[in-house]
């Protein structure tokens, strides 16, 4: 008999999705600005958190 361990990791996802929401609410963006943060958000909270990593 196998085990089967199931992971949930939805709470961050939708804590990034929340928080994507709120920038495009609070800055008043257009729908393909919004598009366009969807892309380049995540990039800049990386290089923002980085040096924290090292």
């Amino acid at each position: 008999m196998q085990k089967i361990k199931i992971e949930q990791h939805s709470s961050i996802g939708l804590l990034w999705f929340a928080g994507w929401l709120f920038t495009l609410g609070y800055l008043d963006l257009s729908f393909w600005r919004g598009v366009w943060a969807l892309v380049v958000w995540p990039y800049y909270l990386g290089v923002h958190f980085s040096p924290l990593l090292t």
